[in-house]
């Protein structure tokens, strides 16, 4: 590796945009600390270690950036998008920082690029983790830890169609072996979003078409309260912390509906959001005789929210249709493991154990509507018990780790108070996990993994209760719905710069959502989730390097499923690029600019809209010995962004075309005062129940 040029690798990558995605859980919408590496150039290096890819931040061009969001954008089969981020063909990814949970998505924005020592993407978790997660990308910070005082406060304020703010406020003091932290912060999104939906279907002989036309507007905000302690001596370190997060918002839709060739009727919905939760998180960890590692991490969790929402037309004859529904949801959960050398390798021991009780109480507040779409009262309880093994070795230059998780899990389903004893069940789950990989020298390297995976629908989709969205459309979940059984074999190869990843998966109900004929009187069409079984292939290859100043990353994709529903074929491949670059300039300037597209193709069963160019760049510096960072970024700079899809299932092809205000500029203003990383070190107890609630 040379002092001046480290070839960073690279992929090609199912590129399918998730911002460009529909949403699938909306209906209308579709263990062991891995060897540091040494860097010496301006470039991360990044390592495969295993199925771990391991970026090196320190002493690189990314080093000045700005936050850690900016970094990962930066990085091989990471995405960020609106400050969220994701893994390129993995769902349910778990972040860590400094070996801690990221609850908040803040925390990201809240960590400057300087303070960060390397970034770890595991993309094939063992059986520590549950078995829904996906990938694991782990954050380790500067470990600098000030006595008294430190501030930090970020400040952002964005402008698209409609102008957002939001500050964040932290603040800690430390004195001997304690840490007191607390932070708020406040978030004042205002969207905007428009389209079109056609649905062409042959009813009663004849061809048909039922469309509606939307313009959206979500004003929200929302604030997150957090207090906190740590304390920390020799090997043993504890702490817990409180968190209170309110959200308050306003949706309001004006468009329109019709059927065939008669007259357009005006619609108005209103939708009125207030929601809040309350989230209590304790850790314990010490190590006993210099081996034997304790870690145990407890979480409750309890929120509420409630909606209302009432559709007017009023050019027409017809009745206001109102509904209201609340929705609580409370979770106990708890993690314990042991970790600790065997057979020169380590060993990691545990349980893994929560339940989780989830109702919404749906009030449809219109008599006529009462008859097709009734009021329901659906209850959700899950009872899991999880206990897990793993071990890993080094034999020279190979790597090896096996693992295996056993989970129980009582699943109490109720419908009006009453048990229904077709849904409720009782599942034995057994998961395993291994992989095995080569290193041949510091730039070629292999990795072979297999993973079965059991994954749960969300609480969302398992819901009964149906929703008005028009005069001819319901939409509704499906508490029928199984848990989906997944089996992935993933293949890494590392080679002089280059990096491929191929993944060959097979699904076993997971869930899609289909538009079919409510069974009425009249013309009416449901969208809900099904059951289906799916293959499917993703091959990824990236290639990076730097040219004095300049830093490209180039990154090419094919993903390809196989899937077939009531005799329709969902097979069209979907091709994909991403372009990033890097400018590192004199006097710690930096600029980025990334562009990235794709093509048409299938993903389950919505084909998505080709989007062949859109444009990301920013500009930022460090001032005031990198305490001061400000940015200025500009989003879908040439507004090219295509979030349109179309969808085929049971004779109804619904057409989609989708508006949002991604075009738009913000200035990012972050303030630090003695900057450094908290020392919670909880994980969490139950990562995927919170994520399905």
């Amino acid at each position: 590796m040379k002092s001046k040029v480290i070839t960073l690798i690279v992929a090609m990558c199912v590129s399918v945009d998730l911002a460009a995605i529909p949403d699938q859980e909306q209906p209308d919408s579709l263990t062991r600390e891995l060897q540091e590496i040494v860097v010496t150039a301006r470039q991360p290096a990044t390592k495969l270690v295993g199925s771990t890819l391991v970026s090196t931040i320190t002493g690189s061009n990314l080093a000045n950036l700005g936050n850690a969001l900016d970094v990962l954008a930066q990085l091989p089969m990471i995405q960020v998008t609106d400050n969220a981020v994701s893994v390129i063909g993995k769902n349910n990814i778990e972040i860590y920082i400094d070996g801690r949970p990221m609850r908040d998505g803040q925390e990201l924005q809240q960590i400057l690029s300087s303070n960060i020592k390397k970034v770890e993407l595991q993309m094939s978790p063992g059986a520590a983790y549950e078995s829904t997660t996906g990938a694991v990308l782990r954050i380790i910070t500067k470990r600098k830890f000030v006595q008294g005082l430190s501030l930090s406060d970020q400040f952002e304020l964005r402008r698209r169609r409609k102008w957002s703010v939001m500050d964040n406020l932290n603040l800690g003091y430390r004195v001997g072996d304690w840490e007191l932290f607390a932070n708020g912060t406040v978030n004042h999104d205002n969207s905007l979003a428009g389209g079109y939906t056609t649905n062409t279907l042959t009813y009663a002989g004849r061809l048909t078409e039922v469309g509606s036309s939307q313009h959206n507007s979500y004003p929200t905000t929302v604030g997150v309260v957090k207090a906190g302690v740590n304390y920390n001596r020799g090997t043993m370190s504890a702490g817990a912390y409180y968190r209170y997060n309110p959200e308050r918002g306003t949706f309001v839709n004006s468009g329109t509906e019709w059927l065939d060739s008669d007259p357009v009727i005006c619609r108005e919905i209103n939708k009125h959001i207030r929601s809040h939760s309350h989230l209590v998180s304790a850790y314990y960890e010490n190590t006993f005789a210099d081996k034997y590692m304790l870690h145990f991490d407890g979480d409750f969790r309890q929120s509420n929210g409630d909606n209302s929402v009432t559709t007017r037309y009023p050019d027409a004859h017809d009745q206001d249709v109102s509904s209201s529904d609340t929705r609580t949801s409370t979770l106990w959960a708890a993690k314990l493991y042991l970790n600790f050398p065997l057979w020169q390798g380590d060993v990691t021991v545990g349980t893994q154990d929560s339940h989780t009780r989830s109702t919404l109480d749906y009030r449809m507040l219109t008599d006529r509507v009462n008859v097709y779409i009734p009021s329901t009262l659906t209850e959700a309880n899950q009872t899991s018990v999880a206990m897990f093994a793993s071990w890993a070795r080094m034999f020279g230059n190979f790597s090896l780790s096996t693992g295996l998780r056993y989970e129980y899990i009582d699943y109490l389903m109720k419908v009006n108070k009453k048990r229904d004893n077709e849904l409720s069940r009782r599942n034995h789950l057994l998961t395993p996990d291994i992989s095995l990989g080569y290193t041949f020298d510091d730039q070629t390297q292999l990795s072979l993994s297999y993973k079965m995976v059991t994954v749960k629908p969300p609480y969302s989709q398992l819901t009964g209760s149906l929703s008005y969205v028009g005069l001819h459309e319901i939409e509704g979940g499906n508490p029928a719905l199984q848990d989906e059984r997944m089996h992935d074999i993933q293949l890494f190869g590392m080679w002089n710069g280059f990096m491929v990843q191929a993944d060959l998966i097979r699904s076993l109900n997971t869930y899609a959502f289909v538009k079919q004929l409510y069974p009425s009187d009249d013309l009416r069409l449901i969208m809900n989730p099904i059951n289906i079984d799916v293959k499917a292939l993703s091959l990824y290859l990236i290639w990076n390097k730097q040219i004095k100043l300049w830093t490209p990353n180039v990154t090419c994709g094919f993903y390809r499923q196989w899937l077939s529903i009531d005799g329709t074929t969902y097979n069209r491949p979907i091709c994909s690029y991403y372009f990033d670059n890097t400018f590192s300039l004199p006097r710690g300037w930096m600029i980025t600019a990334n562009i990235s597209g794709r093509s048409q193709g299938d993903l389950h069963t919505n084909r998505l809209g080709s989007t062949w160019f859109t444009m990301n760049a920013s500009l930022g510096k460090c001032l005031l010995n990198k305490s001061l960072t400000i940015k200025l970024s500009a989003t879908d700079i040439f507004n090219t962004a295509n979030y349109d899809w179309t969808m085929n299932t049971y004779g109804i092809f619904v057409n989609k075309h989708q508006s949002y205000d991604q075009r738009g500029v913000s200035i990012n203003v972050i303030y630090s005062f003695h900057p450094r990383t908290s020392r919670y070190k909880g994980n969490v107890a139950s990562e995927s129940e919170l994520n399905r609630l």
